[in-house]
């Protein structure tokens, strides 16, 4: 008899240009969203202004896993914080496209790109 594996997503807390941030990697689907949904809530509580996610490592992304991106730019909104999406050309990408709401969210093609939209001008 062969287990079967449960789908996962990993996640590890880092800074993209001085910014909270949350790295994805794996899948964001409906087994692995509600933990992401109450970690991001979880960092949220215990920082200020912008905050990251980093999507790109996801090899995955379902409804459910777009609805726990959509929940996190709202509890964000609901603070006047923006949610930065790291979300490179790719399977997140795709989704999020095909859903229509990739204009929904503040979204940069690298961690780099992201970093340098998050610094104030002059700086």
């Amino acid at each position: 008899m062969t287990a079967v594996k449960a789908p996962r997503l990993e996640t590890r807390a880092t800074k993209v240009g001085g910014a909270s941030a949350i790295e994805l990697s794996g899948e964001l689907d409906m087994g692995t969203a509600p933990g992401l949904s109450e970690e991001v809530e979880l960092a949220v509580w215990s920082t200020v202004g912008a905050f990251v996610l980093d999507l790109s490592g996801l090899t995955f992304l379902d409804t459910a896993g777009l609805h726990a991106l959509l929940r996190a730019r709202a509890f964000l909104a609901r603070e006047d914080r923006p949610l930065v999406l790291v979300c490179p050309p790719g399977p997140a990408r795709r989704v999020l496209d095909l859903a229509s709401v990739l204009d929904t969210f503040a979204t940069y093609p690298s961690p780099e790109a992201a970093a340098a939209a998050l610094i104030p001008a002059g700086e």
